[in-house]
């Protein structure tokens, strides 16, 4: 038998009967997909792990308490034997063999007429790797190329083009606070799989260099507007490709529904009746300080941290924050979109109650190689801002924690 290769198949085991012997941590470990399954599973053994016995509890498995006996496996479409009793393992694989149900072996896969691949899952594929032979088996190198696979599926490194008809759609992928790496594993699996790709500025542009020459590349601030606001224009862009049947993907910096317009893309897509998927990302509102050493949150120091926009200013009319109440807060402060505005919000902080020497962080260009922090207080920020030129985009950092961390963290390599 060991001259052959063994032959590699699906089992469809729903409401079929699945024999397991013996009740350990090899048991432990299989059991899980046997149920996800739908197997009918008949579990012997005398004694079980606390983990299979709540399998047992909950009704996912049915256990005999009590060693293996000669006639468990009749009518049985699967057998796995993991006892630690070699006796028996060897009596119950010959029943299966004599009553023709493929067995699978924990202690001696070269008894076995059946093997158990490792196997690893990704958005609806299953991947098995099986050793060829048993002269050659390692496990650790199966699992190792199992690994390697499923995570070059999950993140969109390892692609694999669809051949039959998609349903034409949209996702609205948070790419996060810059650094690639910190895009999803989703977000990047629909962006390798995308045939449009309409980005933001702030997204992680470092991936879009890494798509295939036919994946059209719209950058969302150069469609043209015409009588169009800029957020309908991007909004009709989106419905034009997918009502072409294509895949697209709405590239956005952060998560899509922190000060990203999210929403309004999901409500115009769902009035035409396009489909659409989003995949939450990593906010730069907390991201960013702790790529710059600061916790939004630390024991004896913020209960709380606050998120805002500062794209309006406090006197401004447009604006729907609370400014007066934010000043009375005694936690953490974060503020997007604020650099033009924080010496008018500073202002305004210090003049309803907060101390002028609050400290303030403002990090720039969080989570990529260009990061960098400069430190001031609410009493001196608007000139430290002016003097040492920051620029958007900055996360701005308003509490006692950014006194916490160290002053200044080393950018990501």
């Amino acid at each position: 038998m060991a001259e052959h290769p063994a032959y590699p198949v699906g089992l469809r085991l729903t409401g079929r009967r699945v024999v397991v012997l013996g009740g350990g941590q090899v048991a432990q470990r299989r059991l899980p997909a046997l149920i996800a399954a739908g197997a009918d599973i008949h579990l012997v053994s005398p004694e079980v792990t606390p983990s299979v016995q709540a399998m047992a509890d909950a009704g996912e498995i049915t256990w005999r308490r009590r060693p293996y006996e000669e006639g468990d496996l009749t009518d049985a479409w699967y057998a796995l034997i993991a006892t630690g009793d070699t006796e028996a393992n060897t009596r119950a694989s010959a029943e299966a063999e004599r009553r023709r149900v493929w067995c699978v072996r924990s202690d001696d896969a070269d008894e076995a007429t059946a093997w158990t691949p490792a196997t690893g899952h990704s958005e609806g594929v299953t991947v098995a790797v099986l050793t060829t032979d048993a002269r050659g088996r390692d496990p650790r190198h199966t699992a190792a190329i199992r690994d390697a696979v499923v995570e070059g599926l999950r993140d969109g490194t390892l692609v694999a083009p669809h051949h039959r008809t998609r349903t034409p759609g949209v996702a609205l992928v948070g790419g996060g606070p810059g650094d690639p790496d910190l895009i999803t594993v989703r977000g990047r699996r629909l962006l390798a799989e995308a045939d449009v790709v309409i980005a933001d500025r702030l997204g992680p542009r470092d991936l879009l260099a890494e798509l295939p020459p036919h994946v059209e590349v719209i950058d969302a601030a150069k469609i043209p507007y015409g009588r169009y606001m800029a957020q309908e224009a991007i909004n009709n862009a989106l419905i034009e490709h997918a009502k072409q049947g294509k895949s697209v993907v709405r590239l956005k910096g952060g998560d899509p529904y922190v000060f990203g317009r999210g929403m309004e893309e999901l409500q115009a897509l769902a009035e035409v009746g396009i489909p659409c998927t989003v995949v939450p990302g990593i906010s730069s509102s907390i991201s960013v300080p702790s790529a710059a050493g600061i916790p939004v949150t630390h024991r004896g120091v913020a209960h709380e941290f606050t998120v805002v926009s500062g794209h309006v200013a406090p006197d401004d009319e447009r604006s729907l924050v609370d400014w007066p109440s934010l000043a009375r807060l005694t936690g953490t402060l974060v503020i997007l979109m604020g650099v033009d505005k924080i010496g008018k919000i500073a202002e305004t902080l210090v003049a309803h109650g907060k101390p002028a020497d609050t400290p303030v962080a403002l990090v720039q260009e969080g989570t990529t190689a260009a990061q960098r922090r400069v430190d001031a207080t609410l009493g001196t920020v608007a000139e430290t801002v002016r003097t040492e030129d920051v620029k958007p985009p900055a996360v701005i950092v308003i509490g006692e924690v950014v006194k916490v961390g160290p002053t200044a963290a080393a950018p990501p390599k």
